[in-house]
């Protein structure tokens, strides 16, 4: 008899949610900025194991520009809600890998500026489309 499932994995569901969208920590509250995501968690076992929990790591984590802070997590998705308060996200990193907002939808608009933890892009950010608004000063 041939087993099926011999040398085949599942594959992990698709992310919740998306680069551009405000988000809420469901344990410390913060609000951010999901810049990237990984289909499951691909951080070291050191740096996993010596978090406070491990949440299951065959699931999307996502990279958060922190709002008001200077830095980046790297969350699971059952960490984190979609942000209902409508209040922008202030982070210095934010022109660098965003280039306008869509207000409507609470949803900031990804460049192609590529993320990767630890270096720095290669490139300045492309110029915005003209025909979207560019993020206000101060939102």
């Amino acid at each position: 008899m041939i087993n099926l499932n011999d040398g085949y994995s599942v594959l992990p569901e698709l992310p919740e949610f998306q680069p551009g969208q405000v988000i809420k920590h469901n344990k410390y509250e913060y609000r951010g900025l999901i810049v990237a995501f990984d289909e499951t968690c691909q951080a070291a076992d050191d740096w996993y194991q010596s978090n406070q929990t491990q949440p299951d790591r065959n699931q999307a984590w996502y990279h958060i520009l922190v709002d008001g802070g200077q830095h980046v997590t790297y969350v699971a998705e059952s960490n984190i809600e979609l942000d209902q308060t409508g209040k922008a996200v202030v982070h210095p990193l934010l022109n660098l890998f965003f280039f306008g907002i869509d207000e409507g939808n609470n949803r900031y608009l990804r460049n192609d500026v590529p993320f990767d933890p630890g270096k720095p892009p290669d490139a300045l950010p492309p110029p915005p489309p003209e025909d979207i608004p560019p993020i206000p000063p101060n939102y």
